[in-house]
């Protein structure tokens, strides 16, 4: 039997993304958002309301960055998701978070949360909320990398958001491998 929950915004896992912008002034800003994910082999779309200084940011620099949460930020993350940049402009620093400047794109990359992904923006429709960045660069610290030089979940330690219970998840355990796996069932 199954339990029916109606149209609600409700899957698994929903990855914890921290957009980073350039204000008009020049200072960093960050904001937490679960609502998104790739949408195209370059394009990363994220839902977003036009009332965030994120936003702001966005549509007058043309640029942003999105890192992933991780398990070693739990605070930080949530707390820059919390509190707007509208009214809590230093909320980087409070949030013990530095950053230096992407070489790709016009927007601050967090130095503390280890995988970035640079965009250009695409669109933005304020009706739908929804934004689009083009992928220009996604950069990893070696921190991360395993031994063939890819990023290893499992140094990432990336955290998901559990939507229904409102907790943060940290993902790493393999259970499979892709592409590889079905084939078995392959007659």
């Amino acid at each position: 039997m199954r339990k029916n929950f109606g149209a609600k915004p409700l899957l698994y896992p929903q990855p914890v993304f921290i957009i980073a912008t350039y204000g008009e002034d020049g200072v960093p800003n960050a904001m937490n958002a679960a609502w998104g994910g790739l949408t195209e082999e370059n394009e990363l779309t994220i839902c977003i309301s036009e009332d965030h200084k994120t936003t702001a940011n966005i549509l007058a620099r043309g640029a942003f960055t999105v890192s992933m949460a991780d398990a070693a930020h739990v605070a930080e993350c949530d707390y820059v998701g919390v509190v707007s940049g509208n009214k809590v402009p230093n909320k980087m620093e409070v949030a013990g978070f530095t950053t230096f400047r992407s070489e790709f794109v016009d927007a601050p990359i967090i130095a503390e949360l280890p995988m970035a992904v640079e965009c250009k923006l695409k669109s933005y429709d304020a009706e739908t909320c929804r934004l689009v960045g083009e992928i220009v660069n996604v950069s990893a610290d070696e921190s991360v990398l395993g031994e063939n030089g890819k990023v290893d979940p499992a140094k990432l330690r990336p955290i998901t958001y559990d939507p229904m219970n409102h907790k943060y998840i940290a993902l790493g355990e393999i259970v499979g491998n892709a592409f590889s796996d079905g084939l078995k069932l392959k007659k």
